[in-house]
Order: structure tokens, then C-alpha cells, then sequence
């Protein structure tokens, strides 16, 4: 049974960000931690009342595919009912059009919820609220005043359509095709992996979708992006008649059962009708503002699905009884067995979880800030920098989360022994869950590609030298102030500074030697990732621990929770730190053993 970590996600907004955060941000002057705490205590209830009791089902249910339509689970069309009578789907939403002007920050607090307690059910908000970010920044007034009040209030949904069988990641490759007809285009093509294309729960979904205009240029330049509504809706905002587009199949897959993944068909017949978003040939540039918020998303799905990853395994070790751990006397006799809490290497996999679980949240709401600030801070220069910092977080998000989020439900699975490898125990459905997480959405090396080469090379590490002297700054401080974990942190820190360096060369910035030679960051661009989220990690929680050593010394009563916070930075500093310095060797000298290995003998 899931909970919702409310404490961690109270102690995150009020000690690490803080209500003062947003004060320079004019559209958010009637936000407030009081006002954060009744939205996640709702949130809670409505997680753990109405999509957790659904957990299972959905998974042992699944989508159905039927030649009228796509069906969603028994119990989906009534949770997402509830879900959209909550206001849920507004909750970040512009106000103009009916949303309610909530933070990022608190937005990717109340996903987690939604993820860790039914990802099936996540992922279908997840993609609207995307489209509706694009609608929002690039569409026409008509077009906002078509779809964006009904998409924002949940009436109808929203899908992003990228790649196609030929194309994979590769949307340079995409091949559906939009003939001009009049003030609209009919499109014809197939997409593929399309979660939420074709479904029950509404009347309408509105697809945004990549294609190219008949004689537009080949390649990323001649990409795209138009509305194909599902069904068409007339200029008084009426459905009218179902537009040629359908879900032909969808897939058979690892995990998240309940979430149809479908393949789209367009123009079977006399081609979709479609809608320029923008400008001709800019739809990929469009694409990527729903793709970051979908970035940023599925990075906190890796740590949320390990939250209930972490909750189940530690309750069936708190219960499990089997053996006597090494050198302990435990119970009225020293030979008694006890519960596997009890044993060194148990406590470990538990300590490798919650440690990593907390710091992972950290780092994505303190992205989320940076997005805040990037996009409704008053001042234009704290604007730019934080945008900056947010675009360069966001692959570091969506990375390391996920990347950890599937070793960490690992971890969960066996915590459970054996018995974790059955399915009625419920260990195995976190793990086949979130193992999409590092493919959706850009891959693992595309996220650290798009870190080294966009967000690195494009201003010569600029912006992750700027984030790190913060961080040198407040690690300082915490070494001055007696903090136990801040030198370990600045220890983690310097080795990641030197591998950069050492990638660029002796005498050369990072951007000339990304000119000269980009393909030797890339076969280190994962460890590169991976190892800046571990420093930047344990950073956030050498804060936390020092937060709550404060708290704990004037007395604080919840002292077995800063307790924990504390023995998650001190477990984080001597487990998951030196694993940085270890990528920093790879990073510095691991590409020649990549690229001088020729395809053939692998």
C-alpha cells in the first residue's frame, strides 16, 4: 500500500527551496507553502484513495485494443472523472485559460504522487499538459480558444506524435506527409509509441504531430508541427465528424499495462485534417517544448515508481523473519531469528534507495525552480540565468532518475529474495514499470549528449561552472559551519571538474574541443551525466542533513525523520559519492577504449 511521502516533499519546498524562492515571480505572488500543503495533502488522499487501489488492476487488466477503439481498464474512466472534477489537470495551467497558475515546483511535487501511486494513470495527464505548453506558447488566439480551455480542464486530452518505424530517435527520418489543402493541410502517415493516442476517457484527444510539408526541406529543417484533432471541432467549439485518424494496434509490453501505447494511422482515407502550429519547418523547434516538460516529467516517474519501490521493500523487511544477523544478539535469545531489517547488507539496499530516492527529488524540484524563475521572474537577467540553469538540469533529471529509479526498484526486488521474482508479492511490477523510463522521451545518450553538446559545448561550460561555484559557495559554508558531509561532497565536486577538464585537454575550453572532436565526449557522455548528478545530489543532501542537525538540536519532536535525513547524507557521502570519482576516471580516460574498438569484434 502506497503513502505519500509528505514529509520529504514539506521538507524540500519549506527548508531546501523555501517560500522566499518565488517572491520575485509576480504571477506566482498568491502561492505559499500553507497553499502547497493543502494541494499534496489532497493530492495524498487522492493518490492513495483512488489510484492506488487500482495499482494492480491496471496491470493484470491492461489496455485493450478493439476495432471501435481502444479501451482503457475497468475503474480508469471513474478515477480520471474524479480526477478532472479534483481540478488536477489545471493545477499549472495559464489562468486566461483556466488553469490555476500553479508553480512548476509544485507540480512536479504533486506528479510524483501520481506516479509512484498508478504510472499507468500518470502518463495520460502527462502528454496533455505538454501539448498544452505548446498550445500556449506557439499556437494562434483561434487555436487557444478551440482547444486549450477544454484540454486544460481535463473535457479532452492531448498526445505528442514524433517518431515513426523507420525513424526511431531519429526525427530527421520522419516521413508523414502534410498536403496543403486551403487554410489546413491533410496529413498521411503512421506514428509509432503514441502512449494515450486512441482511448475512452474522453470525447476528444488532440494530437500534436510532426510532419513535412509537401517540398519542404529534408531533415530536422523541414519539419512541421500541426493540430489533428481526433475528432474535428467546428468554429463554435462543437465536435463534429471523426477526423481519419486512428489507432490501428497497440503495443505488448514489459510494463505499464494500463497506459495504451498505439500505433497511429494517418489519412487512410482522404488524409487528417491538420492545423499549422506556427511557422512552417519550425515543428521540431515547437516539439521541444513539450518534449522538456515531458523530460522533466519522466525524470521524477524514475524516483517516484523507487519511493514505492522503497515503501514496499522496507515493509516486507520490517515482517520478513528469516536468520540472525552477523554478530547481533537480537530478541530473548541470541540464536532467535529476526526480521531481515536487521542484517547489514538489507540495511544497506534500504540506505542505497532512500538516500539516492531524496536526492534525486531534490535535484528535480530545485530544476523545477530554475524553470519558474527561467519563465516568470520579474528581472530579465535572474530570468536568463535561470532558464539556463533549468535547461541544463533537465537532461540531468530525466538521466540520472531514471537510470537510478530502474536499479533502485531492482534493489526493491531483491530485498524480497526470491519471493520478490513472483508476481503476487507486487516487487516485480515497480521494476517492468519503470524500465521504459531511460527509452521515452529521448534515450539515456541522448539526454547526455544534449547535456555535453547543447548544454555544455554551446557556452563553454559556462552554466555548469556558474551552478557549481553555488554550489562551492554553500559547501563552504556548510565545512565552516561543522558539516560531516560537505567535504566529501567538495572532494566529489573537484574530481568532476578535473575529468571535464582533462575531456577538453590540456589548454583547450570544452567548446573547442567539442569542434574538434565531439565524438570522444560522446562516448563518455553518459559517465559524464551520471557523475554530475551524484555531485549535485550530494550536494542537496549535505544541505538537507545540516537543516536538519539544526532542527534536531533546537529541540525539533520529529526527531527520528531528521534522523534519517541526516543518515541519508552520511550514507550518501561514503556509498554513492566515490561512485562519481569513479566516473570521473572513466570520463578522462575512457573514450579511447570505445572508439579505437572497431564494430566488427564486438
Amino acid at each position: 500500500m502506497y503513502r505519500a511521502p509528505l514529509k520529504d516533499l514539506d521538507f524540500d519546498l519549506r527548508e531546501l527551496i523555501g517560500e522566499t524562492a518565488l517572491q520575485g515571480c509576480p504571477a506566482y505572488a498568491d502561492y505559499s507553502l500553507d497553499t502547497a500543503g493543502a494541494v499534496l495533502g489532497e493530492a495524498a488522499r487522492f493518490a492513495e484513495t483512488v489510484l492506488d487501489p487500482l495499482y494492480k488492476s491496471f496491470d493484470r487488466d491492461g489496455a485493450r485494443w478493439t476495432p471501435e477503439g481502444v479501451r482503457a481498464p475497468k475503474g480508469f474512466k471513474a478515477a480520471y472523472d474524479q480526477y478532472v472534477a479534483g481540478g488536477w489537470p489545471a493545477l499549472r495551467a495559464a489562468p486566461e485559460h483556466g488553469g490555476q497558475g500553479m508553480p512548476c515546483v509544485l507540480g512536479v511535487a504533486v506528479e510524483e504522487l501520481w506516479a509512484a501511486s498508478n504510472l499507468s494513470f500518470k502518463l495520460c495527464p502527462m502528454l496533455t499538459q505538454g501539448a498544452v505548453e505548446a498550445l500556449e506558447h506557439f499556437g494562434t488566439p483561434t487555436q487557444k480558444a478551440l482547444y486549450l480551455e477544454k484540454m486544460v480542464s481535463g473535457e479532452w486530452t492531448g498526445t505528442m506524435n514524433l517518431t515513426e518505424p523507420q525513424a526511431g530517435s531519429d526525427l530527421a527520418a520522419v516521413r508523414t506527409r502534410a498536403a496543403p489543402d486551403g487554410d489546413r493541410y491533410r496529413i498521411f502517415g503512421q506514428k509509432i509509441f503514441i502512449t494515450w493516442g486512441e482511448h475512452d476517457l474522453t470525447p476528444n484527444t488532440i494530437h500534436m504531430v510532426l510532419a513535412r510539408i509537401d517540398g519542404a526541406p529534408p531533415g530536422v529543417r523541414g519539419i512541421s508541427m500541426f493540430i489533428v484533432p481526433k475528432v474535428l471541432v467546428g468554429e463554435d467549439g462543437a465536435l463534429g465528424a471523426r477526423n481519419d485518424v486512428h489507432a490501428i494496434s497497440i503495443e505488448h509490453k514489459l510494463g505499464i499495462h494500463g497506459s495504451p501505447t498505439c500505433v497511429m494511422a494517418y489519412g487512410q482515407k482522404e488524409g487528417a485534417i491538420g492545423y499549422l502550429v506556427g511557422e512552417a519547418n519550425r515543428g521540431l523547434e515547437y516539439m521541444f517544448v513539450m518534449m522538456n516538460a515531458a523530460r522533466l516529467s519522466v525524470g521524477l516517474e524514475g524516483y517516484a515508481v523507487a519511493e514505492r519501490a522503497l515503501q514496499q521493500a522496507s515493509q516486507w523487511a520490517r515482517t520478513r523473519v528469516q536468520g540472525k544477523p552477523v554478530g547481533a544478539s537480537v530478541g530473548a535469545s541470541a540464536a532467535a531469528p529476526a526480521t531481515i531489517i536487521h542484517h547489514p547488507d538489507v540495511k544497506r539496499m534500504l540506505l542505497t534507495m532512500k538516500s539516492q530516492i531524496e536526492a534525486l527529488r531534490a535535484t528535480a524540484l530545485y530544476a523545477a525552480l530554475q524553470l519558474d524563475l527561467g519563465a516568470r521572474h520579474a528581472d530579465e537577467t535572474t530570468r536568463a540565468a535561470a532558464q539556463v540553469r533549468g535547461d541544463l538540469l533537465i537532461p540531468v533529471v530525466k538521466a540520472c532518475s531514471t537510470e537510478s529509479g530502474i536499479e533502485l526498484a531492482s534493489l526493491g526486488l531483491q530485498v524480497h529474495g526470491g519471493m520478490g521474482f513472483i508476481e503476487e508479492t507486487g516487487a516485480a511490477q515497480p521494476y517492468r514499470d519503470v524500465r521504459i523510463t531511460t527509452i521515452y522521451e529521448g534515450t539515456t545518450a541522448i539526454q547526455a549528449n544534449d547535456f555535453i553538446g547543447r548544454k555544455i559545448a554551446r557556452d563553454g561550460g559556462a552554466a555548469l561552472a556558474a551552478l557549481l561555484a553555488d554550489a562551492d559557495r554553500e559547501l563552504a559554508a556548510l565545512d565552516a559551519a561543522g558539516s560531516p558531509h560537505a567535504a566529501a561532497v567538495a572532494a566529489a565536486r573537484d574530481a568532476a571538474r578535473e575529468a571535464v577538464a582533462a575531456l577538453a585537454g590540456a589548454g583547450r575550453s570544452v567548446l573547442t574541443a567539442w569542434a574538434q572532436g565531439p565524438e570522444r565526449a560522446f562516448a563518455v557522455s553518459v559517465p559524464l551525466l551520471r557523475m554530475t548528478g551524484h555531485v549535485l545530489g550530494g550536494w542537496l543532501l549535505a544541505k538537507s542533513a545540516a537543516i536538519a542537525a539544526k532542527r534536531l538540536a533546537a529541540g525539533d519532536a520529529d526527531a527520528d525523520f531528521l534522523r534519517g535525513k541526516i543518515a541519508s547524507a552520511q550514507f550518501y557521502a561514503a556509498h554513492v559519492l566515490p561512485q562519481a570519482h569513479a566516473l570521473a576516471r572513466v570520463v578522462e580516460g575512457g573514450a579511447s577504449s570505445v572508439l579505437d574498438v572497431d564494430a566488427a569484434v564486438i
